[in-house]
C-alpha cells in the first residue's frame, strides 16, 4: 500500500518553476530518501505535502487524503519535523511533549503515558525535567522526533534531519527513526543532500535537480546504472544530472546552514 502519493506536482513562484511536474510513491514502512543540492526543490515539495504551501499544479495524497482538498486530515496522518529548530528551549522535554499532545489533541486520559513511553523510547527519562536548551544537539533531534511521533502518525517526513549533527548524534537519530518504522511501521520520508546518510539508510532514493526528478531507485540500483565499477551514490548523482552536488551552496545557503548548527549545537 502507498501511503504517500504524488503526480505531477507542480510550484512556481511567480515565473521561477522551484518543483517541476513530479511524481512519485512512497510505501507503507518505506524510508524514501530525497537527495539533491539547495535549491532543488526538496523543501517546498515537503511544504506541499504537510499543506503549508498550497501546489500550483498537480496532486498528492497522504493515507488517501489529498493535500489541498483534505489539509486537515493530512496534518493528523503526519509528523513533520522542519530543518530549523521545532522546540522551545525554556521549557522541559516533559512540557514540550504535553504542548504537543494537546496540540494533537491526544485525550487527556492518554498523554500522560503517551509522554512517558515516548520519553522512554527515546532515552530521555532521566532528563524530562530538564530545560531543552541545555540538550545536546542529538538530544535535541530526538525530542523533535518524539513531538513529531506523538499521535503515532501513518508518515514521518523530515527536512535534513541531521543538518549540523556529529556522527555519533547523526547515528542515535537514526537508530530511533528505525525503531519507530519496527515499532508502529512509520513510513519515512526525508530531504537531504548527505550522500553517505541516503546511501547507508534509504530503501529508496529520488534524486532531485533543478525542480525535476532525475531518477528514483534503491542506491545500488542507481549506481549500478551507472556502469562504473564501485560507483558511489555520488557518481550515480552526476551520471543522472551531469552535475557535481555542491554541498557548501551559496552565502545565504551556508549562513544558514551555520545558523542551524550553531542551535543544535
Amino acid at each position: 500500500m502507498d501511503v504517500i502519493e504524488v503526480e505531477g506536482l507542480v510550484k512556481r513562484f511567480g515565473a521561477f518553476t522551484a518543483v517541476d511536474g513530479i511524481s512519485f510513491r512512497v510505501g507503507s514502512g518505506e524510508i524514501f530518501g530525497f537527495l539533491g543540492p539547495n535549491g532543488a526543490g526538496k523543501s517546498t515539495t515537503i511544504k506541499m505535502l504537510i499543506t503549508l504551501l498550497k501546489p500550483t499544479g498537480g496532486t498528492a495524497r497522504i493515507d488517501g487524503h489529498d493535500i489541498t482538498h483534505n489539509s486537515s486530515d493530512v496534518r493528523n496522518a503526519i509528523g513533520y519535523v522542519p530543518q530549523m529548530i521545532s522546540v522551545d528551549g525554556t521549557l522541559t522535554a516533559y512540557e514540550n511533549l504535553m504542548l504537543m499532545a494537546r496540540l494533537y489533541d491526544i485525550p487527556r486520559a492518554e498523554r500522560k503515558e503517551r509522554i512517558r513511553e515516548m520519553l522512554s523510547f527515546l532515552q530521555l527519562e532521566e532528563h524530562a525535567g530538564s530545560l531543552v536548551r541545555t540538550f545536546s544537539g542529538g538530544m535535541v533531534r530526538k525530542m523533535e522526533v518524539g513531538q513529531a511521533m506523538l499521535h503515532r502518525p501513518k508518515a514521518l517526513l523530515l527536512d535534513e534531519p541531521t543538518t549540523g549533527l556529529d556522527p555519533v548524534a547523526r547515528n542515535s537519530v537514526w537508530e530511533h527513526l528505525f525503531e519507530l518504522r519496527e515499532k508502529f511501521g512509520t513510513t519515512i520520508f526525508f530531504s537531504t543532500h548527505n550522500m553517505e546518510e541516503a546511501d547507508e539508510v534509504s530503501d529508496r532514493v529520488a534524486v532531485m535537480n533543478r525542480g525535476k526528478i532525475a531518477a528514483i531507485g534503491s542506491a545500488e540500483e542507481l549506481k549500478t546504472k551507472t556502469g562504473k565499477p564501485n560507483a558511489t551514490l555520488e557518481d550515480a548523482f552526476i551520471f543522472f544530472t551531469g552535475n557535481k552536488l555542491q554541498e557548501t551552496g551559496n552565502f545565504r545557503e551556508i549562513r544558514r546552514a551555520r545558523k542551524t548548527e550553531g542551535r543544535l549545537g
